[in-house]
């Protein structure tokens, strides 16, 4: 990230506006040119699956420090401390503070209150950086308890995982430099536009019916999409508009242009070995819309970018119980 802003102060001035005539000429570590077209879109795989409904919670909660016996949170907190993936990379959401070194951001709070419900102690998680394309992997093998990381619920993830209720609605939409022809997803076509692996705005982009079509530019981290950016070596990023904004407001030649074309709902990823630990996070999430705590997260982290008011919470859908 520190890079990325580094190189927003060199490259502020007059970024070129014609679009690129060849392929990427250095790219960061991990990156790919990814494929023009996609076999289905991102859902496909169980497209009548009501994605967002998740475990109702059995009862309020438990006191803190007091998990009922046998329970995966009772094993958690045995251990001492919960086991969370998140993203070191994503301005605002999962993001390294290179003044402090510490994590911080939306998603980092969101799992600190679950600590909170557990322990009583909203530090009592031990972080693990998980890359975007091994957020449900890291869950199905229980390197970590849970994963809060701008990941989207969708009906081909939620057959290998579970997932909370959803704790933020986003939409993908595109950030282009300031002075770019692109004006919304109509105008992608036979440009380059980079998007994390492993991430369902890979997809959409994939899936989008264009010609000539999207030629996507595949990386690990957020931040490596806009240093490719800013030394023009894609036209555009497009990922969810909570991510674009980060990037955005580190660097004044770029913006957002067009509106949302997908609904990302975000939710936390458990493993489907686990149903008491996710109706016990959709509690927590429940307590956190009625008692203010969600809003008061937002405005933390999004307030700047919004006006400093907080919207209503997503309202959580719920299936039966366990």
């Amino acid at each position: 990230m520190l890079l990325a802003v580094l190189l927003a102060g060199c490259g502020a001035g007059a970024p070129p506006s014609s679009p690129l005539a060849g392929a990427p000429v250095v790219l960061p570590a991990g990156a790919s040119v990814a494929g023009t077209t996609a076999a289905a879109g991102p859902t496909a795989a169980g497209a009548r699956c009501n994605a967002t409904a998740s475990l109702r919670p059995t009862g309020p909660l438990p006191p803190a420090g007091h998990m009922p016996a046998g329970s995966d949170m009772a094993k958690i907190a045995k251990r001492g401390y919960l086991i969370a993936g998140v993203d070191q990379n994503t301005y605002l959401w999962g993001y390294r503070d290179p003044a402090t070194g510490q994590l911080g951001g939306f998603d980092i709070d969101m799992l600190r209150e679950v600590s909170r419900a557990i322990f009583g102690n909203p530090s009592r998680v031990r972080f693990v950086v998980v890359p975007n394309s091994q957020r449900v992997s890291a869950v199905q093998s229980g390197k970590v308890d849970i994963v809060a990381e701008t990941m989207t619920i969708n009906c081909e993830r939620k057959m290998l995982i579970d997932f909370s209720t959803v704790y933020y609605n986003a939409g993908q939409r595109i950030l282009a430099p300031a002075n770019s022809a692109i004006t919304g997803s109509r105008d992608l076509g036979g440009k380059r536009v980079c998007a994390t692996a492993g991430s369902t705005s890979l997809q959409n982009l994939m899936a989008l019916s264009l010609k000539p079509p999207v030629k996507t530019v595949a990386v690990t981290n957020q931040s490596d999409c806009l240093v490719l950016l800013q030394q023009r070596q894609v036209d555009a990023i497009s990922t969810d508009d909570t991510i674009l904004q980060g990037l955005a407001a580190q660097d004044p030649s770029v913006r957002l242009v067009g509106p949302a074309f997908t609904r990302e709902p975000y939710g936390m990823a458990i493993s489907k070995a686990h149903p008491d630990l996710v109706a016990f996070v959709n509690a927590v999430l429940a307590r956190e819309r009625a008692n203010g705590t969600w809003a008061s997260i937002y405005k933390r982290w999004l307030g700047r970018l919004n006006g400093g008011q907080a919207p209503a919470p997503p309202v959580a859908t719920y299936t039966s119980g366990p």
